[in-house]
């Protein structure tokens, strides 16, 4: 896999590169701060479930999606007025709102740009995947501040924002290797599931971690009024806990205020609870490996899950 990453990363920083070195700098900036380009490994692996090596088109496949997800991210801090991503500036922090909107739409426009050489059935899907992103997204902005938000919503906005990518990022790899249909079904079943133990940890992770360890603020969405699950699952707690929670938020918060937030989070089961329901999602993609063939990539696929769940150092 080493060497997949580093072609991998050719790749992403050839996409990225234009005539004008100004958006160059822009549209590169958060690739050069690193990442750990899941879902460019992700289609790598789902194109070798079948034992092929993996073809230069898959790889550009991966970073398609990975493009749509740092594009993504420019808009995501454009709307949170976020300063710091992955340990930098943000963009929007650095050049303004405007270079970061429009550096985010020109790496959705590479994406795109990729997807259309492959087909329009790979075109079609990265497609729908951003309209999946923007659904997430508004479903999300939709509960801002809402302590009663419902857990549907939440899950719905997760799977639109975050598990669907990564869905389609394993179907793209599936597709362009020409994986046979079941196949590709499964995978993307996998990637789904996946994709929602990724967010649900990222969201665990937001609460318990410090900001030096997320390389960005702890608690933001809180302060943010983005009501996660394992804060949607401290509200539901004894009225004592659910109350206590409950009359901090619902509004912007202070920095003491946040800090107090998350200490009532992080004393309470919430965490652990947002984490019950993060394994479900393990075994969710662990049962769609049972439909791939075995061997080395179908066993890191069933191991991925449930090893990224117990990175963030959570109780089985």
């Amino acid at each position: 896999m080493d060497a997949d990453r580093r072609r991998i990363e050719r790749v992403i920083r050839d996409s990225v590169q234009t005539a004008d070195p100004y958006l160059t700098e822009l549209a590169s900036h958060l690739v050069v701060a690193g990442g750990k380009r899941l879902r460019p490994v992700v289609a790598i692996t789902a194109a070798q479930v079948a034992g092929a090596a993996v073809s230069d088109d898959v790889v550009r496949g991966g970073v398609a999606c990975e493009l749509v997800h740092l594009g993504s991210l420019y808009h995501d801090d454009v709307i949170d007025e976020a300063d710091t991503r992955r340990g930098v500036e943000t963009v929007n922090a650095k050049w303004g709102n405007l270079q970061a909107i429009l550096a985010g739409d020109f790496l959705l426009s590479r994406a795109s740009e990729i997807a259309a050489s492959l087909g329009t059935e790979v075109a079609g899907l990265l497609a729908r995947t951003i309209g999946w992103l923007c659904e997430g997204e508004i479903e999300q902005l939709r509960h801002t501040y809402d302590i009663a938000r419902p857990e549907d919503s939440y899950l719905v906005s997760i799977q639109g924002k975050t598990a669907s990518l990564f869905g389609t990022a394993a179907r793209i790899g599936a597709l362009v290797a020409g994986l046979d249909r079941p196949l590709v079904d499964a995978l993307t079943a996998w990637g789904n599931a996946y994709g929602m133990v990724f967010q649900i940890v990222d969201d665990i992770l937001d609460v318990t971690d410090t900001t030096e360890q997320l390389g960005k603020p702890a608690g933001h969405d809180l302060v943010e009024g983005v009501y996660t699950l394992p804060v949607l699952r401290t509200l539901q707690l004894d009225r004592a806990v659910g109350d206590e929670l409950g009359a901090l938020l619902g509004r912007p918060l202070d920095f003491a205020e946040r800090d107090k937030a998350l200490a009532i989070v992080r004393a309470n089961e919430g965490v652990e609870s947002a984490a019950v329901t993060a394994r479900q999602y393990v075994e969710s993609a662990q049962e769609a490996c049972a439909d791939l063939p075995s061997g080395p990539a179908t066993d890191a696929l069933r191991t991925a899950p449930l090893a990224l769940l117990e990175s963030a150092i959570i109780p089985a």
